[in-house]
């Protein structure tokens, strides 16, 4: 790991991946990148950690999307889709995640922010796809769609112009807001939320949101049905009803 993505594995289950860049608007350079990916896969790969927050250092910025800098030097055209690190597309991810946006989510800030499973905002930050402001595309917007209404969608990305934070909440882009001072804690207190529920049985969750959101009607009840025989089978579908009966919490096995 590298200084420029801080990782801080809780006890609890919950990883705090840290955009450390603040000087540079934590903007996603090269040495970023590199981090982020680092940073996910290590999230996945470790089974004490459950769920995952993304934030950025400072207050004034979660991330201002790519590096223009870079994009002049090298006569970047288009970028390939391994370049960005984004959960669940070009980073395969089994785990719930968490964007607790401190600031300017701009360009590709939004843009990883908009592919965790879930955002939470200071009452600050400020969002918006500026790609039309440099030349540039947003491909990576179209599961949008899947988010917030078409016409809305279509004004935030022909103008480029930012909305803030509570507009972004109005719209269902943000789960819940935060002062800026307690964005973090908010944070946690949702991924504690998660880690209440049985691992398997999120994991079955999560799974029958995405198939929702991919498949017709028909084959997102099938595709559920199967995606969740694993949680009905194990161990913690016994010891849930067990543990409320016996009025004490749950002693989840993930098994």
């Amino acid at each position: 790991m590298t200084d420029a993505v801080l990782f801080d594995a809780r006890a609890d289950g919950i990883a705090i991946l840290t955009i450390n860049r603040p000087d540079q608007r934590n903007c996603l350079s090269r040495e970023v990148r590199e981090g982020l990916r680092d940073a996910w896969a290590r999230f996945e790969s470790d089974p004490a950690l459950r769920v995952a927050i993304l934030t950025g250092s400072g207050d004034k910025a979660f991330c201002a999307g790519g590096d223009l800098k870079e994009m002049v030097e090298t006569g970047m055209t288009v970028p390939s889709r391994a370049m960005f690190p984004l959960p669940y597309d070009s980073i395969e991810l089994s785990k719930p995640t968490i964007a607790a946006v401190n600031g300017v989510a701009f360009a590709g800030g939004w843009m990883i922010a908009q592919a965790c499973d879930l955002c939470v905002a200071s009452t600050s930050a400020r969002f918006a796809i500026t790609e039309v402001k440099v030349g540039r595309a947003s491909p990576w917007a179209a599961p949008l769609i899947h988010m917030i209404p078409q016409r809305i969608m279509m004004e935030i990305i022909l103008t480029g112009k930012p909305i803030t934070a509570q507009r972004a909440y109005e719209i269902g882009l943000v789960n819940r807001l935060a002062e800026p001072e307690a964005l973090l804690d908010a944070a946690i207190a949702l991924a504690t939320e998660i880690l209440d529920g049985a691992p398997l049985s999120v994991k079955a969750g999560r799974d029958t949101v995405m198939l929702a959101t991919e498949m017709g009607r028909a084959a997102a009840l099938q595709a559920a049905r199967a995606a969740s025989e694993h949680s009905y089978m194990s161990q913690d579908a016994q010891e849930g009803p067990r543990a409320f009966a016996e009025k004490r919490p749950p002693n989840w096995q993930g098994r």
